[in-house]
């Protein structure tokens, strides 16, 4: 059986779990604070990044689009990215936005925990643009389809969805669901699907100084 190394906030770890649930994968779920000197992450991930997905071998394969391909590969049913060129296609480039937007708001996170006479606003700024172009953007395509791509749930969903519920965790003063009511009824959607309700991201309390 697999052994999944998470945060219990993380998006990308969230994505990862997420798959491994939709195709019916079981695995044991290791939560960990990957900030803190205790944690084992170093030992199965050189990066010192989650999630790490741990084989029954030992061996272990890390970063979430990495994982989550690799998973895809090796147990591709049932299908959760398209056969064809142009929806394989479509589907990267859902998860590239989704990450973008996750990569955004953890840097905005670990600025804002930054001492106020170290930060920076041309910084924070940057990235709060990365942020409202890739929601504009995901609005834009998604319009009010059921499915970010196609007729059925696929990688693209996860990468989108999570995202979107980790902006309520980590800026949930930012009016998006205002300003894009078809991302949050699509979000609503999907927090009711049952992979989604079981891995409900909540913060950790992190104990060692980080920035």
């Amino acid at each position: 059986m697999y052994r999944l190394i998470s945060a219990t906030p993380s998006p990308y770890a969230r994505k990862v779990r997420i798959q491994l649930i939709e195709k019916d994968i079981p695995f044991d779920l290791v939560t960990e604070v990957p900030w803190d000197s205790t944690t084992q992450t170093p030992q199965h991930n050189p990066l010192e990044k989650l999630p790490v997905l741990i084989c029954d071998d030992g061996t272990s394969v890390f970063e979430s689009r990495y994982i989550n391909e690799w998973v895809e590969m090796m147990h591709p049913e049932p299908p959760l990215v398209p056969k064809d060129r142009d929806g394989i296609l479509a589907v990267k480039r859902f998860e590239i936005l989704g990450d973008g937007i996750c990569d955004a708001l953890v840097l905005m996170f670990w600025e804002n925990n930054r001492d106020p006479s170290r930060r920076s606003p041309e910084w924070y700024a940057r990235q709060e643009r990365k942020l409202v172009g890739g929601l504009a953007e995901l609005s834009r395509v998604i319009g009010d389809k059921a499915f970010a791509w196609g007729e059925t749930f696929t990688q693209a969903d996860i990468s989108v969805a999570t995202v979107l519920r980790y902006l309520d965790v980590r800026w949930p003063d930012n009016p998006w669901r205002q300003q894009h009511p078809n991302l949050a009824a699509y979000s609503d959607r999907m927090e009711k699907r049952p992979s989604f309700a079981a891995t409900v991201p909540v913060p950790q309390i992190i104990r060692d100084k980080v920035a």
